[in-house]
């Protein structure tokens, strides 16, 4: 037992304690003060005139901590007794933060995934990317890559330039690994992400070698470098050191030794190449280049697939660094080449903006993510937890009476106001902590749910994302003192001699805090209101893109891309003669890509209209004598291109006769561009009518049909189809015998076929995403709201539950009292829709501008906007204003 007296002091009239702790010393003098005498600091005196040792402080605060312990169990147990009294308020605030948090969580994972590319590069901010910019006649054309000789010169000529790493992106190739060492013979078909590059690309990346040597890997022709990810695919089982050497055949024709192997990048890049075959190996290889269209000693010429990197020095100026790599370029082209019409610029794109960049493109299978996008996520995921913190708010401080006495008679016996906040902040802890729990549970469910709009790397790992952790803490933190900290101070604020008078308003809520709450709620059904309209615009431009008449037949057509490798004339004739006798099908043409893609060929044309020369960019479109026919594009004037025009007349769009100086279509037939693609003379033989060429963002751009001459524009196959009869399987005939033609005519290459109206409904795959993601925005939006304007009117109606009675005792219908009840709510919808109407119309008016060709924002879809949410509210109110107006008066009457 301790021996336990109380003494007083003399210096500062302070309390303390003498206790004897047996097993220590006899009388050790501990002192332990009151926290006021603590807070106000009369310890300092109190120690001095004791001469206490440092000792004390260690007890000082272990009491403190163990009254903060004992302080945070009790508000703990308080609030537990408060979610069990209430427990359909509880209900609704966990389920709306739940709603909110759970998709702060996933939008948080997507976000910070996409951000994190290629963010672990040493000196990532140096690197960049050389990229092409032309102005044609004041339009802007982009493109990743440069020409083919522009980076040796960049590594000899430019100042401020530490490093330079030219490479040429492969097209897809057939890999074979030979039989050997206890192996099979194996075989990778359309095997992507193969590039030609030397040493300086692995070293401006940093990549770790496993094996090989880093100087001499790349050296000679020949030669291959693989990732261990790649090497694991190819050489199973084998250590890197083993594969030196080993052999692996490209196409048939390429036969490359194993120089080295590199480590893969384990963070989310967009470099993620697997084959680094030497630059060298080009050399008596003239096939890669001609099937790529690729020049190597051109400085005219820019082709996507020969690209380059630069690393900057340290203090480098990148604006300075692109103007000298543009006067470098335009010193070792043509004279002719630039002229003020036609301007050739390079620009210095970042690396972390290869992620988000649409404008230049990214690499085989890696999407384009547009930080936009992200940004409207994240808004989506404020605006969802700001709607589950309004009902928090507005559903404690509605409930302020039923509380009112509870902290009268709690101050009255000495809480302070900082106490009873920090109870009402533990209580809003408490929901939070369970709303973010509910909602990792959830996380793996929705991740799956949402597996076509989510990229599939994205996952919820606790262990190995720490950021997740921390994000989740700050995430509980944030929201509790969001929706706690004002109804705490409401709460906490309340006079306790009023209180206890029963002076507190009916409602339990200031005047303030009652305009508060109506500011609130009007604020939950503008950003539902928003989320509606929003929703409604983006699904009326996607079903006007996907349906609207795009100047072309796109039902029933498939294409089909043939081998870039070992593809002959004669092969590609046999194949269309296959395809030519099978029943279903009704037209084949052959030449280059479909009217609208993304793909497209441009050069210059210029024509003389007897004063000026128009200089303009003109884009191609290779076709043969079917290609008008097969997807129906009507021809205005003049003829169809014959195969004997190839290098002397061609079909021009309507926008392209108008632009050289022709109103009537008619007039501009058989007249001469006179430089086309240099010097060829070319003439208009006919006039097509304007068609879509890209999805609606882009406007109808001048264009020409020109024969097929090449092997490299003549390589896919347009092939219409019969329609189909009812209940027949034509088509899925039809695309039987087309495999089977294909097998006897491309043994070693798997048939990819696709329908074109499934290509052009992917130019709209981020409208339909949006779309989707604003669908289910709205459906989230609506059922927090709904939840808080179902727990305001369940309060409500409690305590009117006498009024109602009262009222029917007088004759009050049913329908007069549920109008009563109902009122108040449906004027706060009105107000909302009034406020959100206009800057919803500038917001998705804005977002409109992204198409040339779009649809009108009508009338009624405000007006559908307004009506669902008044209905939404009038369900809502209904479930309980039905139910008490209904009620027994009797009953409510004669209850206390």
């Amino acid at each position: 037992m301790c021996d336990i007296g109380r003494n007083f002091c003399d210096s500062c009239k302070g309390s303390y304690t003498e206790i004897a702790i047996p097993g220590r010393v006899r009388h050790c003098r501990v002192i332990v003060l009151n926290m006021s005498d603590y807070e106000h600091g009369r310890h300092d005196v109190l120690f001095k005139y004791l001469e206490i040792k440092p000792l004390v402080y260690w007890h000082i605060f272990d009491w403190t901590r163990s009254q903060t312990g004992i302080m945070v169990t009790y508000h703990l147990k308080v609030a537990a007794r408060h979610f069990q009294r209430h427990k359909i308020f509880t209900l609704i605030n966990v389920v709306g933060l739940s709603i909110g948090i759970s998709a702060s969580l996933i939008i948080f994972l997507i976000v910070n995934y996409d951000f994190s590319f290629d963010k672990f590069h040493k000196d990532g901010d140096r690197i960049f990317r050389v990229v092409t910019n032309f102005d044609f006649s004041g339009e802007k054309v982009y493109n990743m890559g440069v020409s083919a000789p522009l980076p040796e010169a960049i590594r000899a000529e430019i100042p401020g330039v530490a490093e330079t790493a030219p490479f040429i992106t492969l097209y897809q190739m057939n890999v074979e690994i030979p039989a050997g060492a206890g192996m099979a013979e194996r075989g990778f078909k359309q095997q992507g992400n193969i590039i030609l590059a030397d040493s300086s690309y692995l070293k401006l990346f940093n990549y770790q070698w496993l094996a090989g040597s880093p100087e001499a890997a790349l050296q000679g022709p020949d030669r291959v470098v693989l990732t261990s990810d790649r090497a694991a695919d190819y050489f199973p089982g084998s250590s890197p050191n083993d594969l030196i050497g080993k052999t692996i055949i490209y196409d048939d024709s390429l036969t490359l030794q194993v120089s080295g192997v590199v480590a893969s990048f384990t963070g989310n890049t967009d470099l993620n190449f697997g084959d680094f075959i030497s630059m060298s190996t080009l050399r008596g290889r003239k096939y890669i280049t001609e099937n790529m269209n690729l020049n190597l000693t051109n400085w005219e010429g820019t082709a996507s697939a020969s690209q380059c990197y630069v690393k900057l020095a340290a203090g480098a100026d990148p604006h300075a660094v692109e103007k000298a790599i543009t006067a470098t370029a335009i010193g070792h082209s043509l004279p002719d080449s630039q002229d003020s019409a036609n301007k050739r610029e390079f620009g210095l794109q970042s690396l972390s903006d290869l992620h988000f960049n649409a404008t230049y493109g990214n690499y085989q299978g890696n999407p384009i993510t547009s930080k936009s996008s992200l940004y409207g996520l994240l808004t989506i995921a404020a605006f969802l937890l700001i709607l589950g913190c309004i009902n928090f708010i507005n559903l404690n401080t509605a409930q302020s009476s039923r509380r009112a006495r509870e902290i009268g008679i709690r101050k009255t016996i000495g809480s302070s106001r900082i106490q009873l906040a920090g109870q009402l902040l533990a209580e809003t802890f408490l929901v939070t902590l369970t709303a973010v729990l509910i909602s990792v549970a959830l996380c793996p469910i929705l991740l799956n749910l949402f597996s076509d709009f989510i990229p599939g790397k994205i996952r919820l790992d606790l262990v190995q994302q720490p950021g997740i952790i921390l994000f989740l803490a700050l995430l509980t933190l944030t929201v509790t003192l969001l929706s706690g900290f004002y109804p705490s101070m409401v709460l906490s604020g309340f006079k306790p001699i009023t209180v206890l008078k029963r002076q507190a308003t009916s409602s339990g809520s200031t005047s303030g805090s009652l305009w508060l709450r109506k500011s609130l709620t009007v604020s939950q059904f503008m950003i539902s209101q928003f989320f509606i309209i929003a929703t409604l615009v983006v699904s009326k431009q996607t079903h006007y893109a996907l349906n609207k008449d795009l100047g072309f037949r796109k039902d029933a057509i498939v294409f089909i891309n043939t081998p870039s490798k070992n593809n002959t004339e004669s092969k590609k004739r046999a194949f269309a003669a296959k395809l030519a006798r099978i029943p279903q099908i009704a037209l084949v043409s052959r030449g280059g890509e479909p009217p609208s893609s993304y793909q497209t060929s441009s050069t210059d044309a210029e024509f003389f209209d007897g004063k000026n020369n128009i200089k303009l960019q003109l884009y191609l479109k290779f076709a043969d004598t079917n290609y008008l026919k097969l997807y129906d594009i009507d021809l205005l004037a003049g003829r169809n291109i014959r195969q004997a025009d190839s290098a002397r007349a061609f079909v021009i769009n309507e926008t392209y006769a108008h632009l050289i100086g022709f109103k009537d279509p008619k007039d501009a037939v058989g007249k001469y561009i006179e430089k086309f693609n240099g010097d060829k003379r070319m003439q208009v033989a006919g006039v097509m009518a304007d068609f879509k060429q890209e999805s609606l963002h882009s406007a109808v751009k001048p264009m020409a049909v020109i024969i097929s001459d090449e092997a490299w524009n003549s390589s896919i196959f347009h092939i219409a189809l019969n329609p189909q009869s009812t209940g027949d399987k034509d088509w899925e005939n039809a695309l039987g015998s087309i495999a089977s033609a294909w097998k006897e005519s491309y043994p070693q290459d798997d048939l990819n076929y696709r329908f074109y109206d499934e290509s052009i409904a992917a130019l709209y795959t981020a409208e339909q995403r949006t779309s989707r993601l604003l669908t289910w925005a709205s459906g989230l939006s609506i059922l927090i709201s709904c939840l808080g304007l179902l727990g305001l009117a369940i309060y409500t109606t409690s305590l009117r539950t006498k009024e109602v009675g009262i009222r029917k005792v007088l004759g009050s219908t049913v329908m007069q009292i549920v109008t009563l009840l109902s009122l108040e709510m449906f004027v706060l919808v009105l107000v909302s829709f009034i406020i959100v109407v206009p800057f919803a119309w500038w917001a998705l008016n804005s977002w409109m501008q992204n198409f040339a060709d779009r649809t009108a924002i009508s009338w009624w879809i405000f007006g559908l906007s307004g009506g669902l949410m008044m209905l939404t509210a009038l369900l809502t109110l209904g479930s309980q204003t039905v139910r008490i107006a209904r009620s027994n008066p009797v009953k409510s009457l004669r209850s206390e």
